[in-house]
């Protein structure tokens, strides 16, 4: 699945233990430039963990990851240039504005002047945040906060897009205007999507990681899953049934 652009995210032998319980084994795969691609799995599967990982806010047990050639460990400063982060249930300060909290933001990340006006009149427009802008955080619906969360993740218009079930919760409506987004903002930039929808990683993604268990079992395109099954049918043989991974696509990764 991987061309010759560069490699914005990689994960090379990951694993995430607490104790005697295993989150993730061995987890590895890359993303090339401007891919969108859907983490899928059940809940519990693993996907949070490697997020988290990739996205610097945990530390594996074993393995390593990298983004746009920076090493997560060591070169968090590089890492938090180019990277957008939206979690599942985002770090939102519920007393601020969308306003406020944005600014905040901005400065935290050493943005000033007419470049933070800027790039705020670009996610507000982005996000479709003009009619919040003012009103507390706590009194927003759960589709507002997610905007708000993924118009911080934007606000210094990062190279990778790392987001966690980003439509929980929301209804129809507002999932359709976030998969407009994801489609749109693939086309400058790299996304990975955790989720557990299969409707969603169908719609939006160019390829599909699916987890299960806290191992790896398929990475590959979505013709491939479907080779011989339809995609629901093959994520439940996958994740259900145990059955053959060797059997579905010529993608497909088994445990080891």
């Amino acid at each position: 699945m991987e061309n010759s652009s560069k490699i914005m995210i990689e994960a090379e032998g990951l694993s995430k233990f607490y104790g005697a319980f295993v989150a993730i084994r061995d987890v590895s795969f890359s993303i090339p430039q401007g891919q969108i691609v859907a983490f899928l799995g059940p809940n519990g599967a693993g996907k949070s963990t490697t997020m988290k990982i990739l996205s610097g806010f945990l530390s594996a047990s074993e393995g390593k990851a990298k983004l746009a050639g920076f090493d997560i460990k060591s070169d968090r400063m590089e890492i938090a240039k180019r990277l957008g982060y939206l979690p599942e249930n985002g770090p939102l300060y519920e007393n601020m504005t969308p306003r406020e909290l944005l600014l905040f933001f901005g400065e935290v990340r050493g943005i000033w002047g007419n470049q933070l006006n800027e790039n705020l009149e670009r996610v507000i427009s982005t996000c479709s945040l003009e009619q919040v802008l003012e009103k507390p955080i706590s009194k927003l619906s759960r589709g507002y906060r997610q905007r708000v969360g993924l118009a911080q993740a934007l606000l210094h218009d990062p190279d990778v897009l790392i987001m966690d079930e980003p439509t929980a919760g929301l209804d129809p409506n507002q999932i359709r205007d976030f998969r407009e987004n994801i489609r749109r903002f693939g086309k400058t930039k790299t996304i990975l999507i955790s989720t557990h929808i299969l409707q969603e990683a169908e719609a939006v993604a160019d390829r599909i990681l699916l987890i299960h268990n806290g191992s790896l079992k398929f990475d590959g395109s979505k013709k491939e899953l479907q080779k011989d099954n339809s995609f629901e049918q093959s994520f439940y043989k996958l994740t259900d049934f145990g059955g053959n991974v060797e059997e579905i696509g010529e993608g497909d990764k088994s445990e080891h």
